[in-house]
């Protein structure tokens, strides 16, 4: 017997294949990696060739200094944060993987304050 649960569980597993499928980080261009939980958000700037992270930033940092962790606001602050990180870091030009989440809410917000705060996506 299928349950509710497991057809969206396959659902966010293959829309997050499709959508990481033509993302390909490299030394150049790495990839923005995005992962949100009810309570947190965490972002690293990755390169695949080399499968290293160059920079990460989330709102379990201690630096991050925030009152609520999972909303827009808190988003907000930390693609600001990570765009900081890696342009201290020498990446001008990351690639969004927003894997299987919509481009929507919080997701949206780490993108916008990423190219706000002079990264190019």
């Amino acid at each position: 017997m299928v349950t509710h649960d497991k057809v969206i569980r396959k659902q966010r597993i293959r829309r997050k294949f499709r959508v990481r499928k033509p993302i390909n980080g490299t030394a150049d261009r790495p990839r923005l990696c995005v992962h949100r939980t009810n309570k947190h958000i965490y972002c690293q700037v990755i390169d695949d060739v080399t499968r290293k992270t160059i920079v990460s930033a989330s709102t379990r940092d201690k630096d991050a200094g925030l009152k609520t962790t999972g909303n827009v606001d808190a988003a907000t602050a930390i693609g600001k944060s990570i765009a900081e990180k890696a342009i201290g870091a020498g990446i001008k030009a990351v690639s969004f993987d927003r894997g299987p989440y919509k481009y929507h809410g919080r997701v949206k917000a780490i993108a916008e304050a990423a190219r706000e705060a002079g990264l190019s996506l």
